[in-house]
């Protein structure tokens, strides 16, 4: 198993186990990062990782897992974007007892 050398926000340089890090790899946007918990203060530290350290990682041993981007990104989004003020007025609703049904008639479309 592999030695790899890694910094710490708050600890500094600290070395690894390759079981002891993974890599994070996006299949849309080819972006990836890397992750592992520091053996001194515990902290889940997360890095930005170019191809070549990745490519160094997985040469090590260390696992990968694949994702994508939520389906969300790709859909269309339309009307005005949801402000300070529309979140204080929805909790305000969510306080009355009939939140439910002054909810659904908002939302019922003909």
């Amino acid at each position: 198993m592999a030695l790899i050398k890694a910094t710490c926000s708050d600890c500094g340089d600290v070395e690894l186990r390759s079981k002891d890090v993974q890599v994070r790899i996006c299949l849309d946007s080819a972006e990836a990062s890397y992750l592992f918990r520091c053996p001194v203060c515990r902290m889940v530290e997360v890095r930005d990782a170019e191809s070549h350290v990745v490519d160094v990682l997985l040469a090590a041993g260390v696992t990968s897992t694949e994702w994508h981007l939520p389906a969300e990104l790709h859909e269309a989004h339309h009307g005005t974007a949801i402000s300070h003020d529309d979140v204080l007025d929805f909790h305000a609703l969510l306080e009355r007892e009939d939140w439910f049904e002054r909810l659904s008639a908002m939302t019922d479309r003909p």
